[in-house]
């Protein structure tokens, strides 16, 4: 190990956005003396905010009178972070210091301040080094978003940074789509204008952050950053006991990373299981798309978005640019099908007056095979199934819909060898969708995504939910069918909340004009008027 390494842990400032950095106070002092006898340097407590929109705990301010309240350990130093968007904006730079920082650093309990600037940020907010070491703090500035900089850029930055008493100059891979090459890369170019510290801070989209962090040390950089099991915005970071076996454990500096593996197992791991940080095939796209994680951590928490719905707005914005998070934006990401609705087909030449099947895709159908088998072969009704779902034998399915693009996408090799004609928005389908199913027979019924709205016309509909069972429902309405039987929607166990999700929609159509009565011939969990696939009468 390098004795000039300086290991930073910020698990309370950056798992913070998990929990609204409210920690328990005893578990922030079993923490805080666990990074004592584990050997680590500085622990970043928290942010130093003025915002006060929503509640946020403690460490979303880390006041110094809330420190001093604590019994914190001696042995290792602590610090806090500002973001520069924060300081720039309002009363300005020097005003905002001062209502962050009324005290100096000889009576705070903060030792370290650390400014998290995006690029466009950096030159307007590096005179808050100098104010802040005049208080005596140690300075550190971080850069977010590097990796999409030019290296004439990146060595642009450097050069200015060195004129300012800066301590250590950080740079993120705030996306998490860095690799080895890239820290190199990054690391020469701000090595031209700068010869001060260097300090790196990896999240691990790719399950590179560990790796990242590791080619940095290799490469001259002394601080290093991680959080305990990586706790942290979107998929978290490298993490601090994994860092601390690569450059501590085993070696002569009285480590003892026993505390830090009970505070692990008894508060760190319950939490991560409840709130699911770490990498997942969603993060790992988004830092292959450099698209900002928070779009990813929202959606994840949102029982709105399904799968088909996660990967269709990383689609999007892959294109359309995301590496900025804004609420706005995923909002309009989720509406896919944008602008005016608009289809060729109406659903009224085939479904008027008529009885409507809808087949699910729960297990009741396959349950119930041989009685809606039956059913159909008597009754005659129009018999739609959803997506590609193939139990019921095939020529008695009429036709299939599907309306989500990713749905669509991941069965179109299915769609394209079944043989049922396939309702869909065809006109509004992205291209290479609209190219694979170039040879199939498509009724072209246009959809539009409108929060807490049902809307039939005659060739489109407006939707709450890009769910296919809005879409059938939909059909049903603007065809005009007399009454909509549904097999397989057996609905979920438990408390899932996509049972509260199917319920909102189903009440939301029940009142909309326009609506067909609906009935569930096989067992369901949701609101629906029931009737048995095997009684008389449907």
């Amino acid at each position: 190990m390098d004795n000039q390494e300086i290991l930073l842990d910020c698990t309370l400032r950056d798992g913070g956005y998990y929990n609204s950095w409210d920690f328990p106070v005893d578990v922030v002092i079993t923490y805080a003396e666990a990074m004592c006898a584990a050997g680590v340097d500085y622990v970043e407590l928290g942010l130093r905010s003025l915002s006060n929109n929503g509640y946020k705990g403690p460490f979303a301010f880390t006041t110094d009178s809330y420190l001093r309240s604590l019994s914190l350990p001696e042995g290792v130093n602590y610090g806090v972070m500002v973001n520069a968007g924060e300081i720039l904006k309002g009363a300005g730079l020097e005003e905002s210091l001062k209502l962050l920082f009324p005290e100096s650093q000889d009576s705070s309990p903060v030792s370290l301040v650390r400014v998290a600037c995006h690029i466009h940020e950096f030159e307007a907010a590096l005179p808050a080094a100098q104010w802040l070491k005049d208080k005596g703090y140690t300075v550190g500035f971080n850069l977010m978003q590097i990796a999409s900089c030019s290296d004439d850029r990146i060595r642009e930055l450097g050069s200015k940074a060195k004129s300012y008493p800066i301590d250590v100059l950080y740079f993120a891979d705030s996306l998490g789509g860095m690799g080895p090459e890239d820290v190199e890369r990054v690391i020469a170019a701000l090595r031209v204008g700068w010869s001060g510290d260097l300090g790196i801070h990896t999240h691990d989209n790719m399950r590179m952050a560990l790796q990242n962090t590791l080619t940095a040390s290799k490469n001259g950089v002394v601080w290093l950053d991680s959080t305990v099991t990586g706790m942290g915005r979107g998929p978290g970071n490298a993490r601090t006991e994994e860092l601390l076996i690569e450059k501590r454990y085993g070696l002569d500096h009285g480590v003892d990373m026993m505390p830090l593996l009970r505070i692990i197992d008894s508060f760190f791991k319950p939490l991560q299981e409840q709130c699911g940080w770490g990498s997942n095939p969603y993060y790992f796209l988004s830092g292959k798309y450099g698209i900002h994680p928070t779009y990813v951590q929202e959606m994840l928490t949102d029982s709105r978005y399904s799968e088909e719905d996660i990967i269709a707005v990383l689609d999007y914005l892959k294109t359309a640019g995301g590496a900025g998070f804004s609420s706005d934006k995923l909002e309009a990401a989720r509406h896919f099908y944008s602008g005016v609705p608009y289809g060729a087909w109406s659903p009224e030449s085939v479904l008027k007056g008529r009885d409507l099947l809808l087949l699910g895709t729960g297990p009741g159908v396959e349950k119930h095979k041989v009685a809606i088998e039956q059913y159909i072969k008597v009754n005659k009704p129009v018999v739609i199934a959803l997506n590609a779902q193939s139990i019921i034998a095939s020529e008695l399915i009429d036709f299939r819909a599907a309306c989500h693009p990713a749905r669509l996408l991941a069965d179109i090799d299915l769609h394209v060898n079944l043989p049922q004609p396939l309702i869909t928005p065809a006109s509004m389908l992205p291209g290479k969708i609209k190219s694979a199913l170039s040879g199939k027979t498509l009724y072209d019924f246009g959809v539009g995504i409108e929060s807490n709205t049902f809307e039939f016309g005659r060739n489109y509909c407006v939707l709450p939910s890009s769910l296919v069972v809005a879409y059938a429902l939909a059909l049903a309405a603007s065809g005009k069918a007399e009454r909509v039987y549904m097999a397989g929607f057996d609905g979920y166990s438990g408390e899932d909340p996509r049972n509260q999700e199917m319920n909102a929609l189903i009440r939301q159509y029940e009142k909309q004009a326009g609506s067909i009565q609906l009935y569930a011939v096989t067992p369901t969990r949701y609101d629906l008027e029931a009737k048995s696939i095997y009684g008389a009468g449907l």
